[in-house]
């Protein structure tokens, strides 16, 4: 997948988050945002697969189903939803950590929870540079 598709991949995911913060507003559990994330994501033609477990192996050790993603996003875009008042350090740490077990470049940390969604909306990257042609404008945490 080229760096072009997957901006066009997490652009429908901020298109489709940002209709959904505007529609319900912050406050609600995050199983309703990622229910209905996912369903916007499936009417727009996306594979998604929601609480998709993941195993992966360190040192040796095989661990299944060890973690679960929120969403999985035609296999290549991890978003993990939160709907808190605000985030904390480890929340990025951790998109980034199932990034790099997953060997994946790009997720995206949603807070519903912030007031808008330009506030809680995070691009997460494992070793990824992002094409020119990006048209996304999210808040990069350091992680």
């Amino acid at each position: 997948m080229t760096n072009e598709e997957r901006d066009v991949i997490t652009g429908v995911i901020v298109d489709v988050a940002y209709k959904l913060h505007t529609g319900l507003g912050p406050g609600l559990l995050e199983s309703v945002y990622e229910t209905v994330l996912a369903r916007d994501l499936e009417r727009r033609g996306l594979k998604v697969e929601r609480q998709k477990p993941v195993s992966f192996e360190y040192d040796g050790m095989l661990f299944t189903d060890s973690l679960r993603v929120d969403l999985l996003v035609e296999n290549r875009v991890v978003v993990e939803i939160k709907s808190l008042d605000r985030l904390l350090p480890v929340h990025p740490k951790q998109v980034l950590t199932y990034l790099r077990l997953l060997d994946m470049p790009v997720g995206l940390l949603i807070n519903f929870g912030a007031p808008t969604l330009k506030e809680g909306l995070h691009r997460i990257v494992n070793g990824h540079v992002p094409s020119a042609a990006s048209r996304l404008r999210l808040n990069r945490m350091s992680v």
